[in-house]
């Protein structure tokens, strides 16, 4: 099936055409049909599935054949919940791409940045409006922002929320909003928590569940690699080096991890930036609009960027350190192979590391394919930490072939 034969305004097709989508996801194939019919949704699908379209393209339709039969402007209609703020200001750019040919108008709030802007905006007859709960109840609470004609809620990314301890927000928010409402509920992930989150908000839902057995996408191709902990440096130096024209996001376990590792890389001449939660708000969107149209090539995050945010075209993601929570490791590598493309994805495990791989393994229920360096091997990649240029290539090559694969990193 294609979005061309979808019950959906032919402005909707035109712009996804546009954007280079023809076929539906399995999540939107799933959840598209249930929500223009209506009915409250459960849907649950790993990162990098296509969760946002898949609740933006029927709500968009279903918002602008409303907007057409009223004489004037009813309100907010539309209330999608998202718990950082990056995450908000992309699904809002989703909703706006989509919805770029409609009536539709859609906004975001969220902390962190002065509100006057964001109180300015609300005035200007808005539909859909994404909010960060904090700035939400703020505005709710003097009076800029109004909830009473809601018609629709999504919360998304809910298993983060939940994480974030957003329960409470979450529960909060429906005193605001009429009870005779459709509600969405998205999450990569599923609990007995989520599951009492989520049937405490819908009704009747329809549930999707869109879970491979093992949780890392099929068309990302992930390893490991051991390397002592004071190399690392220069393995990222090496292969960031060989791969220069490639677009990389490089995860740390913490600020400081993630300002160190930058300097090390400008001392070798790769520039890099960091991205952490210690930056202000805007410099932090900053970053990644940097990033994303390729005024730099190399991000070096924590976790704050593990989640949700959708990057075009970052060809590899290397865990630089390997995360505590294997969990975050799925999320982590989702930040390439996004949609149909095929990405890869890198991890350098240290000896103290050893106790995550194995956790990280049990989570996905398989073993990570590992990249064996021989002693001579493993040298020559430090004597080259100059020059950089080890034959990454050879050892990818020789490692697919005893695994039966196919080479992906060309």
């Amino acid at each position: 099936m294609k979005f061309e034969d979808y019950r959906i305004s032919t402005k909707i097709k035109k712009q996804l055409s546009a954007m280079g989508l023809v076929r539906p996801t399995d999540i939107q194939f799933k959840a598209i049909e249930p929500i223009l019919q209506g009915e409250d949704v459960l849907a649950i699908a790993q990162t990098g599935t296509g969760k946002t379209a898949a609740f933006a393209i029927p709500i968009l339709e279903m918002l602008e054949k409303s907007k057409s039969k009223q004489e004037k402007h009813a309100g907010i209609q539309c209330l999608v919940l998202a718990p950082t703020r990056e995450l908000a200001l992309q699904i809002t750019n989703v909703f706006i791409e989509i919805g770029k040919e409609l009536s539709v108008i859609s906004t975001s709030i969220y902390g962190g940045v002065e509100q006057d802007t964001q109180i300015s905006k609300l005035k200007e007859d808005v539909d859909i409006l994404v909010a960060t709960p904090g700035r939400m109840f703020d505005l709710v609470s003097q009076g800029h922002l109004s909830l009473s004609n809601v018609k629709i809620v999504c919360i998304d990314e809910a298993d983060l929320m939940l994480d974030l301890g957003f329960i409470k927000d979450i529960n909060d928010v429906m005193k605001f909003i009429p009870s005779q409402r459709q509600t969405l509920f998205f999450s990569a992930t599923i609990s007995k928590h989520i599951k009492k989150l989520a049937y405490s908000v819908v009704r009747n839902a329809i549930r999707i569940q869109i879970s491979p057995k093992n949780p890392v996408a099929k068309n990302i191709q992930h390893a490991v690699v051991f390397v002592e902990m004071d190399h690392k440096r220069f393995f990222l130096e090496n292969i960031l080096k060989e791969y220069e024209e490639s677009k990389f996001v490089v995860f740390v376990r913490t600020k400081v991890r993630a300002e160190r590792v930058v300097a090390a890389m400008e001392r070798v001449e790769i520039h890099a930036e960091f991205l952490h939660g210690g930056l202000d708000q805007q410099e932090r969107f900053s970053v990644l609009d940097r990033f994303r149209n390729g005024e730099n090539r190399v991000l070096i995050t924590t976790d704050v960027a593990a989640r949700g945010i959708d990057i075009p075209n970052v060809e590899y993601v290397i865990n630089y350190d390997l995360p505590d929570v294997a969990e975050n490791y799925v999320h982590r590598v989702g930040r390439t192979g996004r949609g149909e493309r095929k990405g890869q994805a890198l991890a350098f495990c240290s000896k103290e590391e050893r106790v995550f791989l194995e956790e990280i393994e049990t989570y996905t229920g398989e073993e990570i394919m590992q990249y064996d360096l021989n002693e001579w091997e493993y040298k020559d990649i430090l004597k080259d930490t100059e020059e950089g240029g080890y034959n990454w290539q050879k050892l990818i090559n020789d490692a697919n072939k005893e695994d039966g694969t196919e080479d992906a990193w060309d």
